[in-house]
């Protein structure tokens, strides 16, 4: 049996005609750039986040880059961020002049861990930044008492997570500013690049959506020093139609995360997700580790299952950040990571006889 690592299939063709329907729409509309599409979407992924506001903009790390704008960070800040994490993270915080300092993740969820934080903080530091990685929550209220303790903006990196919670709170709804992406892959994914902004806040609204568009409230006036980074029209029609369907597809995810926890728990040499306490998790990734990694992702190959490593190389290690002065063995967690995940195929549609076939290949390999 040949099963992909992703696959499209189950959830595009049940709604293409929605997704021509919307557009033809657009088309027929004549309006490409910031027209009624954008505006809805908008109000409708505000109203799923719980917040007042959300822009929609051009991608995930734009997002973040225009939320540390929006907060005036950069040369000679430093924004925490967590050394388990994808690169766009830590290009945000480079983006806007300011260092990136690293704390490592709880080794069981693979989220930043809460109880290192307070350690790395100093005079400089003006935010902390969040990743609600693979899908899963982050400890945010124990984040969110740190911030507020240090007077310290949180900006949430929700890109992985759209629609966990944590104590019954949605991400992307706790920090100051946040920025989420719709990248193809992601739970809620695009036919292209597009990424949102969130908040709860009107003048950090208002001034993200200026930033994103020029700078400018009104057109061919520049108040402030702005970016081409918004949405389009065809994209933001498109999430409007996908975003209907998340909820089924996030609960369709945490099924089949819950046959993989089931039919491979019997297999000593394989760590399976593990869910903090209050947490929920969407599964963006079903990630498990072994420190025979490499050896299982070839044979789960040869025998045409698809796999991929998220992440290979953490930020620290990684030549852009060479500049940093870290070297292996500095993050020792970030690096067990690295070396010992492996991210199995789960999407919307894959039935349980997928995850049977999988899970007797794995254990083929483990001999079990």
């Amino acid at each position: 049996m040949k099963i992909p690592f992703l696959n499209f299939g189950a959830t595009h063709h049940p709604m293409k005609n929605e997704m021509m329907n919307a557009f033809e729409k657009v088309y027929d509309s004549n309006w490409f750039v910031l027209g009624e599409q954008v505006s809805a979407f908008e109000s409708n992924y505000a109203a799923f986040n719980q917040v007042k506001h959300a822009v929609a903009v051009s991608n995930g790390l734009d997002a973040l880059h225009i939320a540390l704008k929006t907060l005036n960070i950069g040369p000679g800040d430093e924004v925490i961020v967590p050394s388990n994490t994808f690169i766009a993270t830590v290009l945000a915080v480079s983006y806007v002049g300011a260092s990136p300092i690293f704390v490592e993740p709880n080794i069981q969820t693979y989220n930043i861990d809460p109880s290192k934080i307070e350690a790395v903080i100093t005079s400089k530091t003006k935010a902390i930044m969040p990743v609600h990685l693979y899908g899963q929550a982050c400890e945010m209220d124990a984040i969110m008492q740190i911030a507020e303790k240090y007077n310290l903006t949180v900006i949430e990196d929700n890109a992985q997570a759209q629609g966990a919670t944590y104590n019954n709170k949605i991400t992307g709804s706790f920090g100051h500013i946040n920025g989420t992406s719709f990248y193809p892959g992601k739970n809620l994914g695009a036919l292209g690049d597009a990424g949102g902004i969130t908040t709860n806040e009107p003048t950090l609204f208002e001034k993200a959506k200026v930033l994103s568009n020029y700078g400018t409230r009104v057109k061919y006036v520049n108040d402030e020093i702005g970016f081409n980074m918004r949405m389009d029209e065809c994209q933001a029609a498109f999430l409007n139609v996908k975003l209907n369907y998340l909820p089924t597809w996030i609960a369709q995810r945490q099924e089949i995360a819950n046959w993989y926890n089931h039919h491979l728990s019997n297999i000593n040499e394989l760590i399976l997700p593990n869910v903090a306490e209050n947490a929920t998790h969407t599964y963006h990734l079903y990630v498990v580790r072994t420190e025979k990694r490499d050896a299982l992702m070839n044979y789960l190959s040869e025998h045409e299952i698809g796999t991929l490593i998220h992440y290979p190389i953490p930020p620290h290690l990684q030549k852009a950040y060479s500049n940093l002065g870290l070297s292996k063995g500095d993050l020792p967690i970030a690096e067990e990571i690295a070396d010992t995940c492996l991210s199995l195929p789960i999407w919307p549609g894959m039935q349980e006889e997928h995850v049977v076939h999988i899970a007797n290949t794995i254990k083929q390999f483990f001999q079990v």
